[in-house]
């Protein structure tokens, strides 16, 4: 799309829109982000805010406004059908999509990538929003489609990202979306445990067993699980750009950090409290990832 100074303010401000988002909703990400270079950073903001509002809306947004589950349907299809048209036409009248549509044609993140994620969506309004209503379980092949669509492909949205303008071999590129969508997936998996007590009250979803709550046995083996998927994002880091290494090691640390302490947390527990990592530790495992870049890049 040809530039004028009325799109470009409207951009610029789309992309503030889509940095309060990340700023708003997420400390862990939007201290990540600012480790990206330059080139990078924009673009995952812009696809973080994206997935979030569709995710608000079917995480309550809608739901806590009034509106009834066929309400509900129709808010999410209606910011599907505006994200299609925004990518189609590379603007919107929506802040937030206008950005995404922004990276996405900028980066050739297609609709392969984007309509699972909006399948996964939907399949969380499957489950009945009513006080009181069944807790809804996830069978494997149920939570592996859900993981698919809400987490892996938002990482190789990112990959697209950092891959846009770079030269990898074939082989190099499949290594690299293998270890984004195991990084999406294990970041997924460490939510699903730290919510527990939200997903399963609030929400009436248990995303990592077929049955209503999870044992402390099964939550042990999704720990070990977690911690082979970081591993195996951790193998590939290296073959990212340099500007977005520090950026996604910090990310993974972070993530690391809080398994490590769910790890140590009866699952009875984890169905009453919502475990954190203390900002120091924060600013610790941050500090020690932009290191272990540094000394990389100087190698």
């Amino acid at each position: 799309m040809s530039s004028s100074p009325t799109y470009d303010v409207f951009s610029r401000t789309a992309q503030q829109a889509a940095k309060a988002v990340i700023s708003n909703y997420s400390t862990s990400f939007g201290l990540a982000t600012r480790l990206l270079g330059p080139a990078h950073r924009h673009h995952i903001r812009n696809i973080y805010a994206l997935v979030r509002i569709a995710d608000e809306i079917v995480d309550g947004l809608a739901s806590d406004a009034g509106l009834d589950t066929g309400e509900q349907h129709e808010m999410l299809e209606n910011f599907v059908a505006a994200t299609r048209a925004g990518l189609r036409h590379g603007v919107s009248d929506n802040l937030i999509i206008h950005a995404f549509a922004q990276t996405a044609n900028a980066t050739g993140i297609t609709v392969d990538l984007i309509e699972p994620f909006f399948a996964s969506m939907r399949a969380d309004l499957e489950t009945p929003s009513e006080p009181f209503a069944p807790v809804r379980g996830f069978d494997q092949d149920e939570h592996r489609a859900y993981v698919y669509g809400s987490a892996e492909v938002v990482g190789l949205m990112c990959l697209k990202v950092f891959l846009c303008g770079q030269s990898r071999t074939p082989a190099q590129t499949e290594k690299l979306e293998y270890g984004a969508r195991q990084l999406g997936a294990a970041f997924q998996n460490i939510n699903f445990l730290r919510d527990l007590a939200d997903d399963s009250l609030r929400l009436g979803r248990s995303y990592l067993t077929a049955e209503t709550r999870l044992t402390q046995t099964e939550k042990s083996a999704w720990v070990t699980t977690i911690r082979q998927q970081l591993t195996n994002a951790d193998d590939t880091i290296a073959l990212l750009p340099k500007d977005a290494r520090a950026a996604v090691r910090s990310a993974a640390a972070l993530f690391t950090a809080l398994n490590d302490k769910i790890a140590d947390i009866p699952v009875d527990r984890l169905y009453r409290e919502r475990v954190r990592i203390p900002n120091a530790l924060k600013a610790q495992l941050t500090a020690k990832a932009l290191l272990a870049t540094a000394k990389e890049n100087r190698a």
